[in-house]
């Protein structure tokens, strides 16, 4: 079974960094396209990056590019999601998913991730 293991979230300044990370056992970044989601309170899970299984490509949301960069170390089999400049507005608890490339909805689309990990909350204080 593919599970998926999130760390790096916390508490920064608004301006600061952080790097999430994403471990994922039990199945291969072949064999998976690797998306981060966030959800703040009250509001819908929103795509906010993915790197493509097929030919590593990747994706992000028009509120992080340029400030959010996607990677990925296949001998670790993990998955990152490097933060800067960090806004309030970027305070959500932040999931990374795994799906096949196949059956994904869209790229930065929830419906087509089949395994999830719990989350990490990253707060930015302004």
């Amino acid at each position: 079974e593919v599970q998926l293991v999130e760390s790096g979230g916390g508490l920064v300044q608004a301006g600061g960094s952080l790097r999430l990370s994403c471990e994922i056992s039990g199945g291969t970044l072949d064999d998976y396209t690797i998306g981060w989601f966030r959800q703040a309170v009250g509001k819908e899970r929103e795509g906010v990056s993915c790197i493509m299984s097929h030919d590593g490509s990747t994706h992000y949301g028009d509120s992080v590019k340029g400030r959010f960069t996607i990677s990925s170390n296949s001998a670790k089999n993990t998955v990152y999601l490097q933060m800067t400049n960090l806004k309030p507005e970027d305070t959500a608890v932040y999931y990374c998913g795994a799906g096949d490339l196949w059956v994904l909805a869209g790229p930065l689309l929830s419906t087509g991730y089949d395994y999830w990990g719990q989350g990490t909350q990253v707060t930015v204080s302004g």
